[in-house]
């Protein structure tokens, strides 16, 4: 019978267990080393910049040179265009634009709706997956239609947006199997349009998307209701049902067996929660099972809506005196997204997280194919059975579990195998396969179908 190494998961720590002497799984040290070059200053001076234009909204000039969202937006491009440089090649930069008319709501006037797109495209030309980061550029006032009056967004969603171009400038000198899309978006204080806009073009155009990283509000450490900082947790959102096509039949099917929970935006959720911890140092990821903050959305909301797997990605304590808001004084409370609110530190760890997420996934081979728990009969195993990924290099597979009440998986089996017999009842447990590549970097949990098998 061939051995099958335990990898046992717990408070970010990981190590393998087997007859012979636990191992201690490394890091990537080509991820390691891109780890280090995230720089709390960088993102500051991008921050500061992009403040400096006055106001982002939406409806703001795209013609001044030194003010509003369009300035704002050439500006970006010129940052992914000197990153583009040291890329060989691989990163191409452009302005995507869209013309939205007057809805009565945000939009008073015919508007010109502009992403700032980076591709960083993959080295192998079989691997088709693409891998989003995104952030949005736009911002706003008390009045979301006030398109002159000065509005900092320094937070929302400077910090986001800073850190799409952070990881773009440190990722740009690397290779990976996979595509990367940085990307800079408009409108979302509008109504998720710029997420919208490109959402559904993915979908009419084919786009493999394999996982979207969406950033907002993410470098401030505390709530204007307490006085506690908090730089050392930081939320990801995600979606349990995935609202895509959920018909009442395959409602039926998620309910009877149990996977409520097992979303592919909430597989995703787990990934970024395990690999952000194993890289950056005093960062507890938080998982919240909600789409979004109550009744609120964000820019990864039309990737779901169009069945791709996304998460929101928000600092722990969110100060509502500092964002939506004219900067004033009132009653002693000081209003408005200043930098000066700010943890660069804290945005830094944020953006190291995001970065070795994204590293690990677009260096991973591809899913696991045909992914399904043979069934035949009753009985207290559990036997697996997969086949090869599409493309990638792989030395073997995981394959999960966890407890069903238990919100991250437990453990890990390594097998060279495409199937695998574990004596743990499939009554009690969730299980799923992930590809691993040759260096190590696991690919996205597969969740199982079910193979009936004769008795």
């Amino acid at each position: 019978m061939k051995k099958i190494s335990t990898l046992i998961i717990a408070c970010g720590l990981y190590a393998t267990a087997t007859a012979q002497s636990p191992v201690v799984i490394n890091k990537d040290p080509e991820i390691a080393g891109m780890v280090t070059e995230v720089s709390a200053d960088s993102l500051k001076a991008h921050v500061e910049k992009l403040v400096s234009f006055g106001t982002r909204n939406t409806l703001s000039s795209l013609t001044d040179k030194k003010r509003g969202i369009g300035a704002a937006g050439r500006w970006i491009l010129s940052r992914f265009n000197s990153y583009a440089k040291t890329s060989g090649g691989r990163l191409t930069a452009k302005l995507d634009t869209s013309t939205y008319q007057p809805d009565g709501r945000r939009i008073d006037v015919p508007v010109l709706l502009t992403n700032v797109v980076a591709t960083l495209k993959g080295s192998d030309p079989n691997d088709k997956r693409i891998f989003i980061i995104s952030g949005h550029m736009d911002n706003m006032r008390t009045n979301v239609m006030d398109r002159t009056g000065d509005a900092p967004g320094a937070n929302d969603d400077g910090s986001g947006t800073a850190a799409v171009m952070e990881c773009a400038r440190i990722m740009s000198k690397h290779n990976f199997p996979a595509t990367i899309i940085f990307v800079a978006v408009c409108g979302e204080e509008q109504g998720l349009l710029g997420s919208g806009f490109m959402a559904r073009n993915a979908k009419r155009d084919n786009w493999e998307i394999a996982a979207v990283l969406n950033n907002d509000i993410m470098g401030s450490n505390n709530s204007n209701e307490t006085n506690i900082i908090n730089n050392t947790q930081v939320r990801v959102f995600s979606e349990g049902l995935p609202v895509y096509e959920l018909d009442a039949k395959k409602a039926a099917t998620i309910r009877s067996m149990g996977l409520e929970n097992e979303s592919p935006s909430r597989q995703l959720a787990r990934y970024v929660k395990e690999t952000g911890e194993r890289y950056v140092d005093n960062l507890q990821v938080m998982m919240i099972y909600r789409p979004d903050r109550f009744l609120r959305g964000g820019d990864h909301t039309p990737y779901q809506q169009q069945g791709y797997a996304a998460v929101r990605i928000t600092e722990m304590n969110e100060n509502f005196y500092h964002q939506h808001q004219d900067v004033r004084k009132e009653n002693g409370i000081a209003y408005g997204d200043l930098v000066v609110y700010m943890d660069f530190e804290y945005l830094r760890k944020n953006t190291a997280m995001n970065l070795s997420n994204l590293a690990n996934l677009a260096k991973s081979p591809s899913l696991p194919q045909e992914v399904n728990m043979l069934v035949a009969g009753l009985g207290n195993s559990t036997s697996l059975t997969w086949k090869a990924p599409a493309t990638g290099k792989t030395k073997g597979y995981y394959v999960l579990m966890r407890e069903t009440s238990s919100p991250v998986w437990q453990k890990k089996f390594f097998t060279a195998e495409t199937n695998i017999k574990l004596p743990y009842s499939k009554d009690n447990y969730f299980f799923a396969v992930q590809s691993l590549s040759a260096d190590g970097n696991e690919g996205l949990p597969v969740v199982p179908g079910v193979l009936r098998q004769p008795r």
